[in-house]
């Protein structure tokens, strides 16, 4: 089995202005909002994830590659012209924002593209067969961008511009998207809701980012009604909610799509200390959903995976969990074991809270099954 490991040192030179956490300071907003502490959405947590595989050797074990940006013409089949122009515009002159918690500095149209360029090419990669399977360290993410407007630190929709590349080029139809960011892929669901070859699936904290969207009610349209599948979970799931939420939901509409390749956009922020979810995950939690999903894959796919990264805000945490998912992808014996295990593993759920959320997933899978 050969994982290739797609990422630029570029991407991590994106920037986005004056803000502390998610608030922009100065203005009407931010007026009395201490400088200092930037977005979450910082280049660290990734460079550290990419520091700590080197560290431990699991690079090694890797296909290590970048990629070009993607072309305006792949752009277009996901964004509108006066979208790119916009953006491009702004990137030119001296950055902005164009949508809500979604700003860039100079250049970021460009980084953006890049971005874009890393999952694209490792899709293509995969349905190619050059490799099994990848990991695409993509920053700016992607799943909350919407076909006209950026959202939520996401300037162009990487997974849907790699999906949208792949079928124009004949190397697959239907597609499966699986989101365990722990905020609801509306740009993602946006994109693909009357699409019934793409078949769109979000774990995400109840109601946390975007309040308005998520709702387990958002079926797909038209010949895609059943194609859109939206598990919210109540904060603080925990492993074993988490795990059974996938098995029981996931799993099956991964099944009955029968998919030419999964995508997963990789979020690590449902990982307990996140400064942005409540939800109590950890590394083994990634580990298993990596697991899971790589064995359906062999089962529905030949193994053709690719996992894109998204969000995840904890500097410390996020390398150990994007170390076991890659250790899991690629089948490698080189570990990093969880420092945390053992704390993480005492603030976990307990017995009355699980049953608590196995009755929330009984009323979700009822849901899903109602005509």
């Amino acid at each position: 089995m050969t994982t290739a490991f797609y990422t630029d040192e570029r991407t991590f030179w994106h920037h986005g202005g004056n803000y502390a956490l998610t608030l922009p300071v100065g203005g009407p907003v931010g007026h009395f909002v201490q400088p200092g502490g930037g977005l979450p959405e910082s280049p660290e947590t990734k460079r550290r994830l990419k520091n700590l595989m080197e560290v431990t050797g699991l690079m090694r074990d890797l296909s290590l590659r970048s990629a070009d940006p993607v072309t305006r013409d792949e752009l277009l089949r996901v964004h509108p012209a006066c979208y790119l122009d916009r953006f491009k515009d702004l990137s030119d002159a001296e950055g902005g924002e164009l949508g809500p918690r979604a700003p860039f500095g100079r250049g970021g149209y460009e980084i953006a593209t890049l971005s874009a360029g890393l999952a694209t090419a490792a899709l293509r990669a995969i349905l190619r067969g050059e490799v099994t399977n990848a990991y695409a360290l993509s920053r700016p993410p992607g799943h909350h961008c919407l076909p006209d407007k950026p959202n939520g630190f996401c300037l162009l929709a990487n997974i849907a511009i790699a999906i949208r590349a792949a079928q124009a080029a004949g190397l697959g139809r239907r597609f499966a998207v699986i989101d365990w960011d722990v905020h609801h892929g509306n740009g993602t669901e946006a994109i693909f809701l009357s699409d019934p070859d793409v078949l769109t699936i979000s774990l995400h904290q109840d109601r946390n980012y975007p309040t308005d969207t998520g709702g387990a009610d958002v079926r797909g349209e038209g010949a895609a009604r059943g194609t859109n599948l939206n598990i919210p979970l109540p904060p603080g799931t925990g492993h074993k909610g988490y795990v059974e939420a996938f098995s029981r939901l996931v799993l099956p509409a991964l099944h009955a799509h029968r998919p030419d390749a999964i995508i997963v956009a990789c979020g690590f922020d449902a990982a307990a200390l996140d400064p942005l979810g409540r939800m109590l995950a950890t590394a083994a939690t990634f580990r298993e959903l990596t697991r899971l999903t790589r064995l359906a894959a062999e089962t529905l796919c030949d193994g053709r995976l690719l996992l894109v990264h998204e969000g995840g805000y904890s500097e410390v945490y996020v390398p150990f969990c994007g170390h076991a998912v890659i250790e899991e992808l690629s089948g490698s014996r080189i570990t990093a074991p969880d420092p945390l295990a053992p704390t993480l593993a005492a603030r976990q759920p307990d017995a009355r809270f699980d049953a608590f959320v196995s009755g929330w997933i009984d009323d979700l899978e009822r849901g899903l099954s109602a005509p």
